[in-house]
């Protein structure tokens, strides 16, 4: 049985849960897609304490004859105990024209800009692990004053809260080794504020189930389904527009400990 320390992850999960399916049974206005959503992490361990992790996600409409963003990530790591680690990075995303109802009020490209920070908590109950990621962002996005430029000529400043929890089992094996099947599912919420925040104040969740296998302590491979809910920033007709889209992740994982070589 679950003790009391554990209890609460459990029941915010849920209740994440419950939040995706209400979101997703609105009647305001809705635009469907199917996607792909592709990504390639990497893990760099220098010292005991000190790392480094780059990220690249490749996100399509229709699986993948369209594009939908590309996002690069990277970050400084600094573990402050045993399970917990603290995270301080930049991202650089491109956003692309899709749906019904595209990001962007005039229907065009435009670039994002980030800087973040996370503290990431992880835990092992028997065989199940779990990890909470909480990052703060703050956000420069792209904005044309008009329709007849071709790139963008101003930013709106902004921030956004995102937590994630993420939860995973291996199959077959008592412990997460070499050469494991394993389980996995995440949920994470996106909350908007500050002075530019318009209808977005909820931006998005995320909820995946994924297989993985680890091959070894440096190589895994995840896929399975993913559902996203986004609420775009403004209105039309004076409803808000919600998109959701659904469709396949798949993810590499890599991981490197360069601080044995020391």
């Amino acid at each position: 049985m679950l003790t009391k320390k554990y209890l609460f992850p459990f029941v915010l999960f849920i209740i994440l849960l419950v939040n995706n399916t209400l979101f997703s049974q609105n009647t305001r206005l809705s635009d469907n897609s199917n996607i792909g959503w592709f990504s390639v992490n990497s893990t760099f361990k220098l010292t005991t304490k000190v790392g480094f992790t780059t990220e690249y996600h490749w996100r399509r409409v229709e699986l993948v004859s369209r594009p939908q963003a590309g996002l690069w990530r990277s970050s400084i790591n600094y573990q402050i105990h045993p399970k917990v680690q603290f995270r301080i990075g930049y991202a650089l995303i491109e956003n692309f024209p899709y749906g019904v109802y595209p990001l962007n009020g005039f229907g065009k490209q435009f670039t994002e800009h980030r800087m973040f920070q996370a503290l990431v908590l992880t835990d092992k109950i028997s065989r199940l692990e779990m990890s909470h990621r909480f990052m703060l962002e703050q956000r420069w996005i792209g904005r044309y004053s008009n329709a007849s430029l071709s790139k963008e000529d101003s930013y709106v400043y902004g921030h956004r809260w995102r937590y994630m929890l993420r939860i995973q089992l291996p199959l077959f094996k008592q412990s997460m080794e070499d050469n494991t099947v394993y389980l996995a599912a995440f949920n994470e919420a996106m909350i908007g504020f500050g002075k530019n925040v318009n209808e977005n104040i909820f931006d998005q969740n995320r909820l995946a189930f994924l297989l993985g296998y680890r091959f070894d302590s440096r190589i895994r491979i995840e896929a399975g389904y993913l559902n996203h809910i986004f609420q775009l920033a403004r209105e039309i007709d004076g409803r808000n527009v919600f998109q959701h889209n659904n469709g396949l992740m798949f993810n590499l994982l890599l991981s490197f400990d360069w601080s044995k070589k020391q």
